[in-house]
């Protein structure tokens, strides 16, 4: 019998009244008795402790590492400076995306964050890539993540330091006399805080953060519903192995240093067709986000179709928003029919529901750029 596996904060999760799902491989609190949408809504005007200790945290150690790492990822890592993490995506042969990924420059290393489902193939992946000369640890840390107007607030009183840090700055602090790694970043639009701490002190400073007034602990819906409004996608679903950066909306995190012309252009795997894509911009598709009527969400794997009744796509994920007040989406349409303002009409359980093509983020970023 299969056994999920288990992040330092279990038992925490279950005393907090945590109901426990699966996701990728792990026992994970999907929502607390306050339920998904208070969570979401405290999420976006106060503060939410997310356990994200299933995520996979890496160190790459050996000679310039940045540049080894350009053979497997599409971002400009060589140009990351110290104390700076950046957004990545692992690229397959045939332009694909493996994984996407937070790589932060940590002096003499590389600190990478994958998704947990991912990350017994990056592990692999990275050794044979990289080669015999580069160790690649997979670490055992916790990792929490506080988001929300009001992190800061939760922060000027645990840990100061880390108030003067801006958004995608990571740096090593003491926490509550806890020693911790921390990013100003997340992955919900708000302004806030990942936090990797030693597996065995991890619940103490969990317990710290709650017994702080602006915070209540997020289970995964709220999570999902979050990052939704704020146009991020989720692997797995927005993208995989069979869509490329530039059909998925994310040309920005191919490094301008990494495409036709840049000082180390190509270099990395796939990229004959993604620099292809760009410069061509003849792809046949493109991710799009999509805002519903009424109250209806339309969920992943909803066929989606023009005016006229032609197939045009599908949909990626779909929640209703709580910030927004409407069903939100995003998912992939034929580029013909990706203009901003275009109807296009979602199948559910025989209806067809209109949905409206609208830019992304659903809602205003709250990232905290000084």
């Amino acid at each position: 019998m299969y056994e999920l596996g288990k992040t330092p904060l279990h038992e925490l999760h279950q005393q907090l009244g945590g109901k426990m799902v699966e996701f990728a491989g792990y026992s994970m609190p999907v929502q607390y008795p306050l339920g998904v949408k208070k969570e979401h809504e405290h999420t976006r005007t106060s503060c939410g402790l997310f356990d994200v200790s299933h995520m996979g945290q890496i160190v790459v150690r050996g000679p310039e590492p940045a540049q080894a790492l350009e053979s497997l990822v599409c971002a400009d890592i060589v140009g990351l400076r110290e104390g700076m993490q950046r957004y990545a995506l692992f690229t397959g042969t045939e332009g694909g995306i493996l994984d996407d990924l937070m790589v932060v420059n940590a002096g003499d290393h590389l600190y990478l964050v994958v998704n947990a489902a991912c990350k017994a193939q990056d592990i692999a992946h990275l050794r044979m890539g990289l080669g015999s000369e580069y160790e690649v640890e997979e670490l055992d840390r916790g990792l929490l993540a506080l988001q929300g107007p009001k992190a800061a607030d939760v922060m000027a009183r645990l840990c100061p330091d880390a108030c003067k840090m801006t958004f995608m700055q990571h740096s090593r602090h003491d926490m509550a006399g806890i020693p911790v790694w921390i990013s100003r970043s997340g992955y919900t639009g708000e302004d806030g805080f990942e936090i990797s701490v030693a597996a065995e002190q991890c619940e103490a400073l969990a317990r710290q953060l709650l017994n702080e007034t602006e915070v209540e602990p997020i289970g995964l819906g709220a999570r999902d519903s979050l990052r939704l409004e704020a146009g991020l996608c989720l692997y797995g679903h927005d993208i995989d192995q069979t869509t490329t950066p530039v059909e998925a909306g994310l040309i920005w995190a191919v490094g301008k240093s990494r495409r036709y012309g840049g000082e180390r252009e190509a270099g990395f795997l796939g990229a004959d067709i993604i620099l292809h894509q760009i410069q061509a911009k003849d792809h046949q598709r493109k991710r799009v986000g999509l805002l519903g009527e009424g109250r209806a969400p339309v969920r992943k794997g909803a066929e989606l179709y023009s005016e006229d009744d032609r197939h045009i796509g599908q949909v990626t994920s779909g929640s209703f928003g709580p910030s927004v007040g409407k069903p939100v989406a995003m998912g992939y349409v034929s580029i013909d029919d990706a203009e901003l303002g275009n109807v296009v009409y979602a199948e559910v359980r025989g209806k067809r529901l209109p949905m409206t093509i609208a830019r992304m983020p659903f809602v205003e970023p709250g990232y905290y750029r000084g």
